[in-house]
């Protein structure tokens, strides 16, 4: 066991409310946060529905639906984060966003060896972490999409991360969510998107250039190398605005071509075609 029994967690969207599910059915007291009530009911919306099809497809039964439903707590004042044991932030990828939210975290969080961890892809963690007065408790604990399925989850720590902090973060990952976690240092991209960011863009530089169309390059990995899902489709998945800046960071770090969002992503991000959550990207949804 562990000695975090309330999380937070900031953000409701795709990822926010997929890891707040994990949490509540591992039987954490979960507090949600969004910016604005509208953004909150969605994202309640997005949560309920969740439950319900894990129940309906027998991952759980009504009654742990019901159990998690009622662990789960919204807000939109971050000022309701004062107890909490853990909070995990979970918004956009956007390094101004993410500081100011754990500048306000320092000052609300009333414990103070409460963890602050951030479920970001590719911003380094240093730099959320000397936002704070607290930045030994700061990690990256990095979920991957859909929270709910996927066991894997990426533990980063910052050069000011205590040891202690990440051996906190892990048992909790690891005895009371039951997932898989690996370490990772502080580079962008970690180990997973370091890996597999080069190789989405490398599927749109094919597409863009013409050397094969969706359907054959998805059909070529799916197929031919036993990938459960072919690149753009699952480009579309992680959202392309995403995958632009975790390439934009990757890239920063490392000045390397390979890691350069090509032409194509940057303008149908432009055209608001991100993927899966907007209904079109390489693919209509």
């Amino acid at each position: 066991m562990t000695d975090i029994e309330r999380v937070g967690v900031v953000g409701c969207g795709l990822m926010g409310a997929g890891i707040a599910e994990v949490f509540a059915r591992s039987g954490l007291d979960v507090r949600v946060a969004e910016t604005t009530g509208e953004s909150l009911e969605y994202g309640r919306t997005r949560l309920t529905n969740s439950l319900d099809r894990a129940a309906r497809r027998g991952k759980i039964t009504e009654a742990e639906r019901d159990a998690a439903l009622g662990r789960l707590t919204f807000t939109t004042d971050l000022g309701e984060f004062a107890d909490r044991d853990l909070t995990v932030e979970a918004v956009v990828e956007n390094e101004r966003v993410k500081t100011e939210i754990f500048r306000v975290l320092d000052q609300v969080v009333t414990r103070q060896d409460a963890i602050l961890a951030s479920n970001t892809s590719s911003i380094p963690l240093v730099r959320l972490a000397v936002a704070t007065s607290r930045p030994g408790q700061v990690v990256g604990i990095h979920f991957f999409n859909p929270a709910p399925v996927q066991r894997l989850v990426e533990l980063i720590p910052a050069l000011t991360t205590t040891e202690e902090t990440v051996k906190r973060a892990e048992a909790l990952v690891s005895t009371v969510l039951g997932k898989h976690a690996i370490h990772a240092k502080d580079r962008a991209g970690f180990v997973v998107n370091a890996l597999l960011i080069p190789y989405l863009l490398s599927a749109v530089r094919m597409y863009e250039s013409g050397v094969a169309g969706r359907e054959d390059i998805d059909d070529g990995m799916e197929l031919g190398c036993a990938h459960p899902m072919g690149p753009l489709k699952l480009a579309d998945l992680i959202g392309l605005d995403t995958v632009v800046s975790i390439a934009d960071s990757l890239f920063d770090e490392y000045r390397e071509p390979q890691y350069a969002a090509p032409p194509l992503l940057r303008r149908m991000v432009d055209a608001g075609r991100t993927g899966r959550k907007s209904g079109d990207g390489f693919y209509s949804y």
